[in-house]
């Protein structure tokens, strides 16, 4: 077993780097974990109606909640300054087209196979 080189570029400690190594392991067992129970969730072929709606749910949530932020703001914006131009439609779109976005990047991140190497 070789022991750690002083590097004089280098000025941690051979505890900094032990504490590294530490950080390194629990960092790789999260990854590991979370891997591990969303191989078990997908390999799961009982899926039920209520996982459908449930995901259905989700969806619809990451759409109507942007679209309501915007829709408040927008009011918001119009009560103080009126202009010929509706902020509250030009931000319900705008948290709309936010919303489906989100909803478009999880739905296809969680529809990919995992990268196996």
């Amino acid at each position: 077993m070789s022991q750690p080189v002083n590097d004089p570029a280098n000025p941690r400690s051979d505890s900094d780097q032990c504490n590294d190594n530490d950080s390194r392991t629990d960092l790789e067992q999260q990854v590991s974990d979370r891997e591990r129970r969303k191989i078990e969730a997908r390999n799961q072929q009982n899926r039920t109606i209520w996982f459908g709606l449930g995901t259905f749910g989700l969806v619809g949530w990451s759409i109507t909640i942007p679209a309501l932020i915007g829709i408040a703001l927008g009011a918001w914006i119009d009560s103080r300054m009126p202009s010929r131009f509706s902020w509250t439609l030009m931000l319900m779109f705008l948290g709309t087209g936010l919303g489906c976005l989100n909803a478009w990047r999880w739905v296809s991140r969680e529809s990919q196979p995992d990268q196996e190497n």
